[in-house]
């Protein structure tokens, strides 16, 4: 069909008619476009209405630069040259297809619509294949539709104006500041231990398709180009076969497209260095095998996402598109793999694809086509599991059917202490470790192993509560995938199982007693996943106790009757205790950012508008404070393996994002209107009074108030914090005891810093009354009660302090005094006083009368020349002290000081006891021989430095 020429003069056009206007570019057979705005009017002096539709038109056009179909029909796609990547000025005509009408260029960007998906056109080349849609001929070249601005109107202005460029798509600006400890990203490096994966990439992206723009986590792995929202999401938001790419272009600031026929991406790296890494990797990935054909293809209803989907069968893969349109373009929404995949029929029309990673329901349109799809997805997993029983049973929990440590599929290993289910090549890293670490099993080979209670128990439990517990904060940095090399396998594996960098601490784990009374709790019922949280946090299988009536773990275990408690107990049974490496050793080397929030996520850029270098998902963050001080706004967000510090000029910008925070991790258990006034958010775990049971929850801190909120129950319960209220830190635990009148809460923290921070805040909240005056001290009820102990009933023993008692009495009595301290039983006689003493100094260590950070101020103060002068320098460093610290040290050393008038019989001067308590109060400072003589000092010299009165901030608290 020939071109008609253009008319003499420009009719008015009805409201639905549609015309392009532009100048034609002789002996240029294709267009490529670069930018994304509408391309500027010709100068053509008609009405209103013509301009706006040829605005629109020349806009919808230019979209998806639905003119590329052009270029790729001319020109295959593996004769594309490199050079033809270069930004190309974009010109001031464009061509469209006589083949191709305005509604399609209209429908190109359309993820589902009607129109393109059921157009003859795109049944004539599905009926072809989809693999036949990237082969043309130049017998099949398009005629195109020219028409020129000279012949329509001649203005010499209208050729200046088309050759503006069109303004470049730019990120959303960045909203506020981020500094945090610089970090090392994996993606950022492509995997080149093997040749064949020399093109492989990955990195966050600015993705634009079409007007809709999103910061996505790409990969390319040679073969596929797969885009996430998430680093660590199983299911892409698209994927692409390399072979569907007809062109690739380089353009400015970091920026490239790929298109794929009618549809392209256009994507902004953080820099140049990225850019080239991608462009590099798609031009050598070029040339690669298309896809196999479909065994079978076509429309299902998906009930998740309450759509029509287009499904495809390829190789051991199913492929889910948008349109039927997208299946002829070759852009998937995401592949599904068939080796991790089950299937099972839910009803008359509908079936269920089941992965360890998310179940997808389907449902077809009559009960023949669900038969034929049930059939083929199962012909298709059939093929790819030819396995002994054992693995196919452990298999049927969708969590076994891949690797607990890389991801691979089908692992054919296990570790049946560990309860993971493992690859071969992990199997290696696990032997490794030693049979007293991991007992690694094939399951195929060891089939005595294999009885019917830890078939069952690895099909209910197996990697989904081992990954729970020993995999509960890995960094997606640091997670290995099924093509680790030797050397990050292993590890990764030492680090996971041998260090427990990546584990979840059972919040008893500081207190050998109660990890293992616990255990022997919850063996009682069907709660294995906390059984593995005793386990890998050293609770003991075998009773190691002197008492005849205690049974072990494994007994109680047999007497309920709990057959996969037995098996999993039995199989720990002699394996070593853990020994955990607690830190990290990491530079401390901080980079600054740009910041800005997209719904559930943290976009982070290395420049104000610049592509995105980094996300956040804020699911991962487990606190947030507010650090805003005087001119300076700023909060703190903390995930379990990084800190951030985001700051604002202004209060109210500052507050919108710690809200908007706050809102996410809270769910649905507050309103915008209840944020007001919050300045620390943290997620714990918690007990009250003698209950071993914790809960998880998350917990606020307001103004004289602090609100628990259950997120499985939806609940809030609000406490009130009063000068009643009693605030006490146990610092090896990560725990704090927060005392009311009439209830106990004992509060784990999973960080150190959170434990601290929540610790300060509270005894700060607490020591403002309603008048603004500082409230006094008081000291623990538990310390209270063994110093008065003591005083009456040991005075006179000999060796008070200094000798030990019986050690599991002292567990004891400390973990009543921790949980009760009111009802504990304390007896009188000689040995049980010592009990008493060594509880005491047990529970006094681990309160931390002397913070850690005011300890070089101390010693500071013990090598000042001049009695007098020290004594008021200790008065001095008293008043930076929280209160119930003063208090507590006050009635300590006023104790000690009436220990030290009895040491006629007793035995201990005030330099044996100040031997014994500087350990107590400055802890790695005690070898010190002037911290030994400042804890005389303060013992003999106690009514001059604690009963002179404390000045604080304008008030007078005199501590008794």
């Amino acid at each position: 069909m020939s071109a008609p020429g253009p008319p003499d003069v420009v009719p008015v056009p009805k409201p639905r008619a549609k015309y392009l206007f532009g100048k034609s570019l002789p002996q240029q057979p294709s267009i490529e476009r670069n930018g994304d705005g509408p391309l500027p009017p010709p100068d053509v002096q008609i009405n209103t209405l013509m301009k706006t539709q040829e605005t629109d038109i020349q806009h919808e056009a230019s979209v998806d630069g639905s003119s590329h179909q052009s270029t790729s029909a001319s020109v295959p796609p593996d004769l594309l040259d490199v050079k033809s990547s270069e930004t190309l000025v974009w010109p001031s005509s464009i061509s469209i297809s006589s083949g191709l009408s305005v509604d399609a260029v209209r429908s190109a960007d359309s993820d589902d619509s009607p129109a393109a998906s059921d157009s003859p056109k795109t049944q004539q080349r599905l009926s072809k294949g989809q693999h036949d849609l990237q082969k043309a001929s130049k017998s099949d070249q398009l005629t195109h539709v020219q028409w020129t601005n000279e012949e329509i109107h001649g203005d010499p202005q209208s050729e200046s104006l088309q050759k503006k460029p069109d303004r470049p798509k730019k990120p959303r600006a960045a909203t506020i500041r981020v500094s945090r400890k610089k970090q090392t990203l994996s993606g950022q490096k492509s995997d080149q231990t093997r040749s064949e994966f020399a093109v492989a990439q990955s990195s966050w992206l600015d993705v634009w398709k079409g007007r809709k723009h999103m910061v996505l986590w790409a990969t390319l792995d040679g073969n596929l180009m797969s885009m996430w929202k998430k680093r660590t999401d199983k299911f892409t938001e698209y994927v692409f076969h390399v072979a569907s790419i007809t062109n690739i272009s380089k353009q400015e600031h970091g920026r490239f497209s790929v298109h794929l026929q009618k549809k392209h991406f256009e994507f902004m790296a953080h820099n140049e260095a990225v850019q080239d890494g991608w462009l590099h990797s798609l031009y050598a990935s070029r040339g690669r095998e298309p896809i196999a054909a479909p065994k079978k293809h076509g429309p299902l209803n998906m009930k998740d996402r309450r759509k029509k989907v287009y499904t495809a069968i390829c190789g051991h893969s199913l492929w889910i598109y948008n349109s039927k349109e997208d299946f002829s373009l070759g852009l998937g929404m995401m592949c599904v793999s068939m080796n991790i995949a089950s299937v099972k029929s839910t009803g008359r029309y509908g079936f269920s694809l089941i992965t360890p990673y998310r179940t997808f329901n389907f449902s077809a349109d009559s009960g023949k086509e669900a038969s034929a799809w049930l059939e083929s997805l199962n012909d298709v997993i059939r093929n790819a599991l030819s396995y002994s029983e054992v693995a196919l049973r452990l298999w049927s929990s969708p969590c076994n059917k891949v690797c607990a440590d890389c991801g691979a599929a089908n692992p054919e290993w296990a570790s049946v202490n560990l309860l993971v289910v493992i690859c071969e090549a992990c199997a290696g890293a696990h032997r490794s470790m030693g049979s007293s670490r991991s007992k690694v099993r094939g399951l195929k080979l060891d089939d005595k192993v294999w009885t019917e209670p830890l078939i069952q128990l690895f099909v209910l439990h197996g990697n989904k509560a081992a990954n729970n517990v020993w995999g509960h904060n890995i960094p997606p940095t640091e997670q290995i995938g099924p093509l680790a090399s030797p050397d990050q396998r292993t590890e990764f594996i030492l680090a996971k199982y041998n260090k427990g960098l990546y584990r979840k601490a059972h919040p008893l784990a500081a207190s050998q007693k109660l990890l293992d009374q616990r255990l022997r709790e919850v063996v009682c019922g069907p709660a294995v996943e906390e059984t593995v949280s005793l386990l890998c946090s050293g609770a003991k299988v075998s009773c190691s106790s002197s008492d005849p009536e205690l049974k072990s773990a494994i007994a109680v275990a047999e007497s309920a009757g709990q057959a996969l408690q037995t098996e999993l107990l039995r199989h720990n049974e002699f394996v070593e205790a853990p020994d955990f490496e607690q830190t990290r050793h990491s530079e401390e080397q901080m980079e600054e950012l740009h910041g800005k929030l997209d719904e559930e996520r943290f976009l982070f850029s290395q420049e104000n508008q610049s592509a995105a270098y980094d996300v956040l998902d804020l699911t991962e963050v487990v606190s947030v404070f507010d650090c805003s001080d005087g001119e300076t706004h700023q909060f703190e967000v903390s995930t379990l393996t990084d800190r951030l510090i985001c700051s604002a000029d202004e209060r109210n910008a500052l507050l919108s994002h710690m809200t908007h925070i706050m809102k996410v991790v809270l769910a649905d258990t507050v309103k915008q209107d209840d944020l007001l006034g919050v300045f620390a958010v943290s997620k714990l775990s918690i007990r009250e009074g003698a209950a071993l049971q914790f809960a998880e929850v998350w917990c606020s801190l307001q103004e004289g108030e602090m609100s628990i909120h259950a997120l499985q129950l939806r609940s809030r319960e609000t406490l009130i914090l009063n000068a009643q209220t009693r605030c006490y830190l146990q610092s090896s635990e990560n725990c704090i005891l927060l005392e009311f009148p009439d209830r106990t809460f004992h509060m784990q923290f999973e960080l150190e810093h959170s434990c601290r921070r929540w610790h300060e805040l509270l005894q700060k909240t607490m020591s403002s009354s309603t008048d603004g005056q500082q409230r006094a001290g008081s000291v623990p009820t538990s310390v209270h009660r063994c110093i008065s102990h003591i005083t009456e009933h040991g005075l006179m023993v000999e060796g008070l302090y200094r000798r030990c008692g019986i050690a599991p009495h002292i567990s004891k009595l400390v973990d009543t005094l921790r949980v009760s301290p009111k009802e504990a039983v304390l007896e009188t006689d000689e040995l049980s006083v010592l009990d008493v003493s060594g509880a005491l100094k047990q529970i006094l260590r681990q309160s931390e009368l002397i913070p850690h950070t005011h300890r070089p101020h101390w010693q500071h103060a013990a090598a000042v020349p001049g009695e007098k002068v020290r004594l008021q320098t200790y008065r001095n460093l008293l008043k930076q002290l929280p209160p119930d610290n003063i208090a507590t040290l006050s009635a300590l050393c006023a104790h000690l000081n009436t220990v030290q008038k009895h040491s006629q019989t007793n035995r201990m001067t005030a330099h044996n006891l100040a031997v014994i308590f500087v350990v107590i109060f400055f802890q790695e400072l005690a070898m010190n021989i002037n911290m030994v003589q400042m804890t005389r000092e303060l013992i003999l010299n106690h009514t001059h430095i604690f009963r002179s009165p404390v000045e604080t901030d304008g008030a007078i608290v005199t501590v008794f």
